[in-house]
């Protein structure tokens, strides 16, 4: 039985974005026709709202938008949050403390905006591999001398914490540590990272927490994704496309496996399902 999808959520990095970090124009041309033809398409991203590039910020039809892996559904017309689960202000500086302990890149999020420690932003090839990452990093977060204690002068709860390793064995035994803490969600979709959110955040129950509030059921929503924090998403929306550079935990996820992301297999996967009738079920 054909299902008509009527949402379709997108991760951006390794799945909307070229390895550049690039919008291609026969993805530009496909996202333009499903808003047309009425879908809602967002964007659904462990990004922070700041850091989405701004040409999707404003993507002409594009309402609504989930940032920080699940933890805020935005309504980017109207300016406001439609529904947030942040990360207890306790959690977080435990975390921060277990992080310290390791060679860490410690980034920190409040309402959309995203803090780093000035040096270690100074040395951010150290920790990103890729170079197309300095960038961002360096234009999107606001350098600060001390990380935890910004969070403590805040005093409120944060999006989400992300800490970026330049030695995957400290990697490993931060996340061990982190796990033992409890009361978290982790992942890593870079792979030489950690996100840590409240428990049970993800970018699917926002989705389908999205999908309610427009009347949109499972069923009809579509998602796009390549990382361990696009998994439960693939699996929570109706219909779950993973890119062919994805790592196999989350192509297992999905109901479709698209081409990756460099041969635009976000666009190929909407043209096929939802622009030309493609059976998603």
């Amino acid at each position: 039985m054909e299902q008509q999808i009527k949402m379709i959520g997108l991760d951006l990095d390794g799945t909307l974005l070229n390895n550049k970090k690039e919008l291609l124009p026969y993805t530009k041309r496909i996202l333009d026709e499903a808003v047309k033809k009425g879908i809602q398409v967002l964007v659904a991203t462990g990004r922070p709202f700041n850091g989405i590039p701004e040409e999707l910020r404003f993507y002409p039809g594009f309402r609504y938008a989930v940032t920080a892996n699940g933890a805020a559904i935005l309504d980017i017309r109207e300016n406001k949050i439609l529904a947030q689960r942040p990360l207890p202000l306790e959690k977080a500086k435990k975390a921060l403390e277990t992080l310290r302990k390791y060679d860490t890149l410690q980034e920190v999020f409040f309402g959309g905006q995203g803090y780093a420690e000035g040096d270690k932003l100074n040395h951010i090839g150290h920790y990103h591999p890729n170079p197309f990452m300095w960038e961002y990093v360096r234009t999107t977060r606001k350098a600060v001398g001390d990380i935890l204690e910004l969070v403590i002068q805040k005093n409120r709860d944060l999006d989400k914490i992300q800490a970026v390793f330049g030695d995957m064995e400290e990697r490993r035994k931060a996340w061990e540590e982190l796990e033992r803490q409890g009361g978290i969600t982790l992942v890593g979709s870079l792979g030489y990272n950690i996100e840590i959110n409240d428990e049970g955040v993800n970018k699917g129950t926002a989705l389908i927490e999205l999908g309610k509030m427009l009347g949109i059921e499972r069923a009809e929503i579509m998602a796009c994704g390549d990382g361990d924090n696009d998994v439960d998403m693939l699996r929570e929306v109706g219909f779950g496309v993973a890119m062919a550079n994805a790592d196999e935990k989350t192509k297992a996820a999905a109901d479709y496996i698209t081409v990756s992301n460099e041969e635009q297999g976000v666009a190929r996967a909407i043209e096929q399902f939802v622009l030309r009738g493609g059976k998603t079920c």
